[in-house]
Order: C-alpha cells, then sequence, then structure tokens
C-alpha cells in the first residue's frame, strides 16, 4: 500500500523546492554508500562530527529564504520548446544550477578557502546535484518551474512542481522503505550513469521534463485545474526512481573526483 507523505499536503504552499527532504536525503544515502574510502574521509573531515550527507542535504533549502542570492542557483532555465541546453542563453550571467556545481567543485580544494565555507561549499554541492536531476528543475515552459500549473493531486489541489518535488515520492513509500532497492539499483548502473558531464545530466532531465513532466499531463480546459491520475503516476514513478537513483550516483563520481 501506498504512503501518502504528510509533505504532499503541505508542499503547495511553499517555495520551489525539489525532492523535499526525503528526496535529498536519499540522495544523500544512496550517494554515500559510493563513496571510496579517501572521499568519505575528506566529506566527514569537511562536514565535521556528527554529521552526515544526508543530515545537511536539505540545508541549501533551509537556508534560501534568508539568503535569497542563492535561490537561482537550484535550477537551469532550459526552454522546454528547445532541445538542447545552451549556457549563453540559460545560465547568461553563471547564476544557475550547472554554474554553481562548478564553482563549488573548484572550491572544495582551493588551500586559500576557510574551513567554514568549505562547509558550505560542499552542502550546495551535495544538494543542487540532487536539484538538478528533478526535471523541473532543468526546464522552463514559462510557469515559474511549474508552480504556475495548479493541478487536483488525489483530492488536494496544489501544483505541478510540488508534485514533482514531494506528492508523487512521498505515495512509493518511506524513506527507509526505498533506500534499499534505490541504492542497489543505483550502484548496479553506477558505470554507466556516471558517464557524461553536468551539461549532459541537465538536459537528460530536461528532456524528461519534456516527455514526461509535461508531455504525459492530461488535456483540460483553460484555467481548469490538471487531474494527476493513476495513469500519469504509473508513468512518473519509475522516472522518479531512476532520478534519485542517478543523482546518487552521480554525487558519488562527483566527490570521488573532487575529494581525493
Amino acid at each position: 500500500m501506498r504512503k501518502f507523505a504528510v509533505i504532499a499536503v503541505i508542499a503547495g504552499c511553499l517555495p520551489t523546492f525539489a525532492w523535499g527532504p526525503e528526496g535529498h536525503s536519499l540522495v544523500a544515502r544512496i550517494a554515500d554508500a559510493q563513496l571510496t574510502p579517501a572521499a568519505r574521509a575528506r566529506v566527514a573531515a569537511i562536514l565535521g562530527p556528527d554529521t552526515t550527507m544526508a543530515s545537511i542535504s536539505s540545508w541549501a533549502d533551509e537556508v534560501r529564504r534568508s539568503r535569497a542570492n542563492t535561490a537561482p542557483w537550484h535550477y537551469i532555465d532550459i526552454p522546454i520548446d528547445k532541445p538542447h541546453l545552451d549556457m549563453a542563453r540559460d545560465c547568461p550571467k553563471g547564476d544557475c544550477v550547472i554554474a554553481k556545481i562548478e564553482d563549488f567543485r573548484k572550491a572544495l580544494n582551493d588551500a586559500a578557502i576557510a574551513p567554514a565555507e568549505r562547509r558550505e561549499d560542499l552542502m550546495f554541492l551535495i544538494h543542487f546535484i540532487g536539484d538538478m536531476h528533478q526535471p523541473l528543475h532543468c526546464s522552463d515552459n514559462k510557469d515559474k518551474g511549474g508552480n504556475d500549473v495548479h493541478v487536483e493531486f488525489f483530492g488536494r489541489r496544489t501544483n505541478l512542481h510540488s508534485v514533482w518535488d514531494s506528492g508523487l515520492l512521498g505515495r512509493m513509500g518511506t524513506e527507509d522503505q526505498l533506500f534499499g532497492p534505490l541504492s542497489t539499483e543505483s550502484a548496479r548502473r553506477a558505470r554507466k550513469w556516471s558517464k557524461g558531464t553536468v551539461e549532459d545530466w541537465a538536459e537528460q532531465a530536461h528532456k524528461a521534463a519534456q516527455k514526461m513532466v509535461y508531455g504525459r499531463l492530461p488535456k483540460v480546459a483553460a484555467g481548469a485545474p490538471v487531474p494527476i491520475d493513476a495513469a500519469y503516476e504509473k508513468r512518473a514513478d519509475p522516472l522518479i526512481r531512476q532520478q534519485i537513483e542517478k543523482a546518487g550516483a552521480r554525487l558519488a563520481v562527483v566527490l570521488n573526483a573532487t575529494l581525493r
């Protein structure tokens, strides 16, 4: 039986986040299981005692209200009607998730960076690799990342972004129930999924938004809420699982390559 998480009930009232705490924690836990001993030791040294990647995986969302300048760092607006990413068009000021992932990777090995700042750099990096695997964080349909798309989600009014952040994932089971199978599948396919660049990964998420997130939405009259029904959920669930599995494997490969 599916579990309907409380977070899905309130998600429609929240700003644009990706995956929600459960999803980000899953990504971090999956990645941690794939770290090399050297990378795991450096992560522990940077984060400090009694702190895991999972425990700080949503920190970047928690500080977003007080640090408004970080808001654009969580996504990149690749137009939904364009086939590919164009950094000059989609991230002209270097103020997007792809550019920031590269910035924080470099900062982690900069000897001039103070320990407290390096800790923040790592926390941002952990979060943003999760963020970019939520398809609505790599697509722009002129609807504020799906926040302006009103939906009816199993008897509740919310928006498309919230459904993809937490609503659908919350109905799949608890974090602990999901972790085992997602981690196993992520590790099994990690070699394949770790290929390519961050830009390639963003394009994959963008295509998922084109084909599934928007491509499978039921058609409704103008102004009417879009019903997110069982048929849509059945198609969306495997994509969500795979995006989280990919994010975990890719976070691990980035940290393994950066924190040697």
